[in-house]
């Protein structure tokens, strides 16, 4: 059985640098991941271009009927060449033939983009000789994002501070940004994209109020159909994060080498660390405008890495070897079934609408090929047992009994386990049966096997699988006689059974604490986005009989309490509740009850300046603002950011028109929310040659089937 089954172990890099935050890898060295990540980004670029196409000649398409004479003049007065172009008969037999083409190149980028979710080969050990490759998922790709005109505009606004000293905290904030998008693959990766993941939760609320938005844009392409989404909400960057971070432990596990015991107990940790995050990601961010985090999505997963998760298990018990002793054997079947039912569960989710029509034709037969090949060798350990191992007098005859009927829901024929045991005839039987069901799903795993061109690339899985059919065939030759009449004994189900269950972990590392880019601005409690205050004011402070006519409280910052309405304080403008920002020269937002009052005592007869704010009212409710890539609206904020490449110049000085907001999503969003992910697809069937059946884009037509 150990040709089959191999185990594995994990080299970790070390610290990569020991700045202020690791750097990501060379998005220039030309390993096979960076080659791939690169394909990935090139296609994304290409699938929006023609989606920008599509949307352009189905908008033509849109016009129907002769309109009134009054919409006629109101299409005039707007300037109505679009319908006069949709009532032209030959500008829309161009624009058919012009549709068709572009739909046809999305079909091979969606081809092409398939067959990098394909390339397992490049995230295996190297190490590997005879181990069923696992599944990685891809990063997701991202736009460059510059927050330093937002963010110095929002400090000078809404801090009142002069946000060009806080040019090198912007500059680190996108160091670091640019550095998670070629995280290493390593747990110095993923340390990497968990810092900047606390750093996000710190930047939400410091600078990003819940009552307008930032005008930052965040773009993220779909993991498996390339297409964009684009938001102003912080909440697509965090979770797209996340994302990447359960990916970089699926390449992590799939990186280990599994012919050692250490590498295994790494893959299954990977994996289940990976469970873990994308379980968090699907019970924290609850409408993810993305296909490849919907909830649907992420459930599957999540079976698939603990699926996975189960198969190393099985590695690692099989690993010194197998015995060829009857209950060691039993045992190996229930667990080999145990994977074999858990990929099942894998595959079914795998074929599910809208699932179906973006998983990777390849991760399904993959499913399909490992529910074969271990449910087999479940059937051959038990033929093994029963066939090489007879009942003697030495033997534990209750505890094999128990054994025996622990692997059944209802014993063959209808016999007893004793029974069976103590008949030879029975024992030989009943195992052939087995045998042949082995071989029997030996062969349909071959055959699923060849039905895909990115599996038959795979020259380990096939060598593994035709060396497991013919040990069973080999078997069932050696205990065939030509005397005996042909049996067509049907064998049962094997009742699936483990000692250890792959269970999701979430890992320590994505709950860091990080040094707060933005400490300057004061604590986060009192100086975040949401809270308003005044503009800072400076009040001179006097001691008179040797009292300042007002006392202090809570921690820092200090905050003004019991004022003496006739003290020169109060006089010059000071109030009940104000906090104190600044005694002198020196900013005390940081500073705690006795480190104020004791600047304050230190001063002269003449006094000192400090500066204060007071809190506003910030419950007034404001209108927001989304900037979800969609194609359900005409135009919307992200249609025209995405219009334009990252080089375009001159992009914000174009005016948006405002829309209201349409899709809101984030923590724990109890609000119902659609999300068009692509650019709108009208329904021409029958009439379109371009209406045929293949990867299907994520449309405003279907969006809702997703939830």
């Amino acid at each position: 059985m150990t040709d089959t089954i191999l185990s594995n172990g994990c080299k970790e890099n070390p610290a990569v640098e020991n700045g202020y935050f690791k750097k990501g890898c060379n998005p220039f060295a030309q390993t096979g991941r960076s080659k791939l990540q690169n394909k990935r980004a090139g296609l994304n670029q290409q699938i929006i271009k023609q989606m920008r196409m599509r949307a352009g000649a189905e908008n033509l398409l849109r016009g129907n009927g002769i309109p009134s004479e009054k919409s006629r003049q109101d299409l005039d007065s707007d300037g109505g060449d679009d319908y006069r172009a949709t009532s032209n008969n030959k500008v829309r037999e161009m624009v058919v033939l012009e549709l068709s083409y572009v739909n046809s190149n999305l079909q091979l980028l969606m081809e092409q983009l398939e067959g990098l979710n394909s390339s397992v080969e490049v995230y295996q050990n190297v190490q590997e000789t005879s181990s069923i490759p696992l599944i990685p998922l891809g990063l997701k790709e991202t736009k460059e994002v510059d927050f330093s005109v937002p963010f110095k505009d929002f400090i000078l606004e809404h801090y009142s501070e002069d946000g060009s000293n806080f040019e090198n905290e912007i500059a680190d904030l996108m160091d670091l940004r640019q550095a998670c998008r070629t995280p290493s693959r390593s747990e110095a990766g993923v340390e990497l994209l968990s810092n900047y993941f606390s750093h996000l939760s710190l930047l939400e609320n410091r600078f990003f109020p819940p009552t307008r938005q930032m005008g930052i844009f965040f773009t993220w392409y779909d993991s498996f159909t390339g297409v964009p989404v684009c938001q102003q909400n912080i909440s697509l960057e965090k979770a797209s994060v996340l994302f990447n971070i359960g990916a970089l432990y699926t390449q992590i596990g799939t990186r280990c080498n599994r012919q050692t015991r250490s590498g295994l107990q790494d893959a299954i940790s990977a994996f289940q660390k990976a469970a873990g995050v994308l379980n968090h990601l699907k019970e924290t961010f609850t409408h993810t405008p993305s296909y490849d985090m919907s909830p649907a999505m992420l459930s599957m997963l999540i079976k698939m890495m603990l699926a996975q998760t189960q198969e190393c298990l099985f590695e690692k018990t099989a690993l010194p070897g197998i015995r060829n002793e009857y209950f060691s054997l039993l045992k190996m079947a229930q667990e080999a079934a145990k994977v074999g039912d858990t990929y099942d569960h894998v595959h079914q989710s795998m074929i599910q609408t809208p699932i179906k029509d973006n998983v990777p034709f390849f991760w399904s037969t993959m499913a399909q090929v490992k529910t074969n090949h271990y449910r087999s060798l479940a059937h051959y350990f038990v033929a093994t047992a029963l066939l090489d191992h007879e009942l003697s007098p030495s033997d534990d005859e209750d505890q094999q009994e128990k054994a025996l009927s622990q692997l059944y829901e209802a014993m063959p024929d209808g016999r007893s386990p004793l029974d069976i045991l103590k008949n030879k005839e029975h024992r030989r039987r009943i195992g052939k049966a087995h045998l042949r069901k082995a071989i029997m799903g030996h062969e349909e795993a071959l055959r699923i096997h060849g039905l895909c061109r990115h599996l038959r690339k795979l020259d380990i899985l096939r060598d593994i699988l035709q060396a497991s059919h013919k040990r069973s065939f080999t078997k069932l030759s050696d205990n065939e006689s030509e005397d005996e009449f042909t049996d067509y004994m049907e064998a049962p189900d094997i009742i699936s059974k483990t000692d250890q269950k792959a269970e999701m972990e979430m890992p320590v590392s994505t709950k860091v604490k990080v040094k707060d880019f933005f400490h300057k601005l004061g604590p986060l409690s009192v100086f975040s986005a949401k809270q308003r205050w005044t503009a800072p004011r400076t009040v001179r402070v006097r001691i008179e009989d040797r009292d300042l006519g007002f006392t202090l409280k809570g921690d820092a910052p200090v905050q003004v309490q019991s004022l003496d309405p006739l003290c020169s304080a109060a006089a010059d403008g000071l109030k009940e509740g104000d906090y104190i920002v600044a005694v002198g020269d020196t900013d005390c937002k940081w500073m705690g009850l006795s480190e104020v009052m004791r600047l304050l005592k230190d001063v002269d007869e003449e006094g000192v300046d400090i500066r204060v704010v007071s809190m506003m009212d910030s419950s007034l409710p404001v209108p927001t603002k989304s900037a979800t890539y969609s194609g359900g609206l005409p135009k919307t904020y992200s249609m025209i950011c995405l219009a334009f490449d990252d080089d375009d110049k001159g992009t914000k000085s174009r005016k948006v028109t405002k829309k209201l907001s349409f899709l809101s999503w984030g923590l724990k969003n109890k609000h119902k929310s659609a999300s068009t992910l692509s650019l709108p697809t009208a329904d021409y069937s029958g009439t379109s040659p371009w209406n045929k059946q293949g990867h299907t884009f994520p449309s405003s037509n279907n969006d809702s089937a997703l939830y």
